[in-house]
């Protein structure tokens, strides 16, 4: 979506997740001020609105804050939302299969958000990936022409040698059907500072502008190596989920972050087909068989 966001909105998105991510650490009104870096008013407008409304609420012994019933019916609809349970329970099942650990995500604006993880604490920094090279090639491979080359142009210029092996691994993904990513996490954080480094989110000297842009294009790359011979660990293996148009909704992927032979991932990927399949498939429509 185009246009400017709202920093006040935003802080209230940022307090609610703060308070999802809180798991049994209970938050004071100082703390959560503390970790969001907000002002005392700002914090205590924004938890007094949502503890009206329910989306908070305050324990009156202990003084801090969790989510609260009013969110329940939020809960309730993204459950119900087409493939979501069914992917997270294929995660489940993958994770049960193979040992490793295994993900949803889905495209929110020009951000992966890792819906469910299953098998593991996430490695990974944060809830949120940049949708940029070499994340998301499960998305941007079924993309139209346009996003696929907004989603190449976010790490290289049209016309290099960069961009051309994007756009070949796109063609490469969506042959085969899946995503095999070798980016691991510690690459993937560093990917993500040189990200907002040549962003130009921090003033720096246009003379390093140079060497941060040649370092933009090799990280953009270093999840699809030109020799899979099985020497780098797999950071995911992954297939697209699609909606009864042709879309993609979310990737399941597992997550070995270890180094696996050819037979392994094609193991993998085999059975990541057959479970996104399944989840496309249209339920069977008639009366219901006698067997």
């Amino acid at each position: 979506m185009r246009g400017a966001s709202s920093a006040p909105t935003l802080r209230v998105v940022e307090v609610v997740e703060l308070l999802a991510r809180s798991g049994d650490d209970a938050l004071r009104y100082t703390d959560i001020a503390r970790e969001l870096d907000l002002s005392q008013a700002t914090t205590h407008a924004i938890l007094k609105t949502l503890c009206d409304r329910g989306w908070a609420s305050r324990d009156p012994v202990s003084k801090t804050f969790a989510l609260g019933a009013g969110l329940t019916f939020i809960a309730d609809m993204m459950v119900a939302r087409p493939f979501a349970h069914a992917a997270r329970a294929a995660a489940v099942e993958l994770v049960a299969e193979f040992g490793y650990a295994a993900s949803v995500s889905e495209k929110v604006g020009d951000t992966l958000a890792i819906t469910a993880f299953e098998g593991g604490e996430s490695p990974w920094p944060g809830d949120h990936i940049p949708y940029a090279p070499p994340f998301g090639a499960g998305f941007a491979a079924w993309d139209t022409d346009e996003g696929r080359r907004a989603w190449i142009e976010r790490a290289a210029s049209a016309g290099t040698e960069t961009a051309a092996r994007l756009e070949e691994a796109l063609d490469r993904t969506r042959e085969r059907g899946f995503d095999v990513d070798y980016t691991s996490p510690a690459m993937a954080e560093a990917a993500g500072l040189v990200g907002t480094l040549a962003s130009g989110a921090i003033a720096l000297p246009v003379s390093i502008r140079g060497t941060l842009d040649q370092l933009r294009a090799e990280f953009s790359s270093i999840g699809f190596p030109n020799d899979n011979s099985g020497r780098e660990p797999v950071a995911a293996v992954a297939a697209p989920v699609f909606d009864h148009r042709g879309q993609v909704v979310s990737l399941l992927a597992v997550h070995p972050l270890v180094e696996l032979p050819g037979r392994m991932i094609d193991s993998i990927s085999r059975r990541l087909v057959e479970l996104t399949t399944a989840i496309c498939a249209p339920a069977p429509s008639g009366p219901p068989s006698d067997r």
